[in-house]
């Protein structure tokens, strides 16, 4: 394996796998052969065959590894005997194929006409008849065997891919002693039609190269491929046969564990970024965290796949919870400290006055209301003081109840009828602003099950267009597979062979009719899982019964949504 930048696509890894050679009688193991052959296949986005002199008979023949390939892999861990569906799967996670011809000789020409290396190649794959190139009909209950497993290797290959190349190269030198030592040669020391076919060979794979896919277009990332090598290995080795179903299951495991970390520190870092604590008030911090909420939970969607029950959702869901409740704390914190530090610098001239003793004089109580007054007149000026603001105002006036009760009792110039009435009053306003810190507790409990609110339904939209784009994904997937079906038929006709272009009808019918259910089960499928997310996302996001009605309505919108064809 050789892993490089991709030369022409920014934030791409070009992955080289390089086999040992097939078909080496001293081997002890003819399977050998076949599994390194399969392991290719399902590892590669594009498949290069390497061959030398001509494609003839004999090169195909040699390609008797593909035919066996429906024995070797399996689309789904049910499928063990269903051979048929499993061949036409293939189509949809297969690698476009590339047959490279070394040190080729001939003339690329067909009945004396010229032709390019890729129609070289499909005449190659042309299918023999019967009874000769010219005929016309093919009697069916006497196929020559003979003729059949000649066939074998060109149906699979036409079969299997649908999106076929060829390069043939000239020899790098007519030097032999140069060809002796070819790795250490310089470029100008090789034949110059030989550079300027490798260089368009090498300029073919950079360009036309994709990501690997795997079914319904799961990109495959560097890791990912780590986890799919080690899965085939394992299953090979203990006896059994790759199954994408299985491979796909624990990629699946590994790539949403690995979106639920991504999306998490997302979240941290931009709400670590864009909040200044202490904030204003707390809408300010819950309008941060819905963006950087809306941002993490894309993150997610754009990599995560296959999370059918929303369990790696709902993980992340809960992680973003468990942080905004830690910002939220934080912030608590930080107003809880500013405001103290505020109240202590404002308060100096009035706790001054106190110990000095400036209103324990006749008219001092008069005098401290107003003092107090202008005290918290400075404080309510303070910019940003954040949630805590009243909280701490609230607790430093209780803390001056008894000094405020001292000097009341100390002021001569107040009859006993003024001192119960300054009581009175005093407690008036006590239970004043005790009620208005419940109702900013109320306040805040209201904003924060709007954000829930918020919350669950981001994580619904969001989920709901994933599900729009998966299932537009498969559509794309099986409409490929209906053309290449339909190509292949006309490619039969083409070259007479009827019935099996035939046969080819029950094949095409089905995909047919399975992406008229794909278009026509929209609804069904979409509700289905938009209700198990909803009970999901309740079950983990704090104050769950009014969200639980919420739920319930928006996933009724999102259903007469979703109704609606395009």
């Amino acid at each position: 394996m050789w892993c490089v930048p991709h030369p022409s696509k920014e934030s791409h890894t070009l992955v080289l796998l390089d086999t040992e050679g097939l078909g080496d009688v001293e081997k002890g193991d003819s399977k050998n052969d076949s599994w390194i052959f399969a392991l290719a296949v399902l590892l590669s986005s594009i498949f290069v065959y390497n061959s030398m002199n001509t494609i003839n008979h004999q090169a195909l023949e040699q390609l008797h590894y593909v035919t066996e390939l429906t024995e070797l892999i399996r689309t789904t861990s049910s499928a063990s005997s269903d051979e048929v569906q499993d061949s036409a799967e293939f189509v949809s996670f297969f690698p476009d194929f590339v047959w490279a011809v070394r040190d080729f000789m001939l003339e690329l020409e067909l009945d004396g006409y010229p032709i390019t290396e890729d129609e070289y190649l499909e005449n190659a794959l042309k299918l023999i008849p019967a009874r000769g190139p010219h005929t016309a009909k093919i009697n069916q209950k006497k196929k020559n065997p003979q003729i059949q497993n000649s066939n074998m290797p060109r149906e699979c290959i036409r079969k299997f891919f649908p999106k076929r190349k060829c390069f043939v190269f000239d020899r790098p030198t007519s030097d032999k002693e140069l060809l002796l030592h070819v790795e250490e040669v310089s470029d100008n020391q090789l034949d110059k039609n030989f550079l300027r076919q490798s260089k368009n060979f090498c300029s073919y794979i950079f360009t036309h190269a994709k990501p690997k896919t795997l079914r319904e277009r799961i990109t495959v990332t560097g890791g990912g491929l780590g986890t799919l090598v080690v899965t085939y290995i394992d299953a090979i080795n203990s006896g059994g046969v790759p199954c994408l179903e299985n491979a796909v299951i624990t990629l699946a495991e590994r790539e949403n564990s690995a979106a639920v970390q991504k999306a998490a520190h997302h979240y941290s870092e931009k709400m670590a970024q864009r909040l200044r604590l202490p904030t204003d008030t707390l809408q300010e911090l819950l309008e941060v965290h819905a963006a950087c909420e809306m941002e993490a939970i894309a993150v997610f969607m754009g990599r995560s796949f296959k999370d059918d029950k929303q369990m790696f959702q709902k993980e992340l869901v809960d992680i973003m919870e468990k942080k905004k409740d830690v910002f939220m704390i934080q912030n608590k914190e930080a107003s809880v400290k500013y405001c103290q530090a505020e109240l202590k610098k404002l308060s100096e001239s009035l706790m001054t006055s106190i110990s000095e003793g400036t209103f324990f004089v006749p008219g001092g109580h008069s005098l401290y209301l107003e003092a107090r007054s202008k005290f918290e007149q400075d404080y309510k000026l303070v910019p940003r003081k954040g949630v805590k603001a009243n909280d701490v105002l609230q607790s430093f006036l209780q803390s001056q109840a008894g000094v405020e009760e001292a000097i009341l009792h100390a002021d001569k110039a107040l009859t006993n009828g003024d001192k119960a009435m300054a009581v009175e009053c005093a407690k008036k306003h006590a239970a004043e602003r005790e009620q208005q810190l419940l109702r900013e507790k109320q306040n805040e409990e209201e904003q924060k099950m709007a954000a829930q609110e918020r919350s669950f339904k981001e994580n619904m939209t969001q989920l709901e267009e994933n599900l729009d784009r998966e299932r537009e994904n498969l559509l794309r997937e099986q409409e490929t597979m209906l053309n290449h079906k339909l190509k292949m038929q006309e490619e039969l006709l083409t070259e007479r062979f009827k019935n099996e272009a035939e046969e080819l009808n029950k094949e095409i019918d089905q995909l047919k009719e399975h992406i008229e259910k794909i278009k026509n089960n929209k609804f069904i499928k979409v509700s289905e899982v938009l209700d198990m997310a909803s009970m999901a996302l309740v079950a983990v996001l704090p104050g769950g019964y009014k969200a639980l009605g919420m739920g319930v309505k928006l996933l009724s919108d999102a259903m007469k949504r979703v109704e609606n064809p395009y």
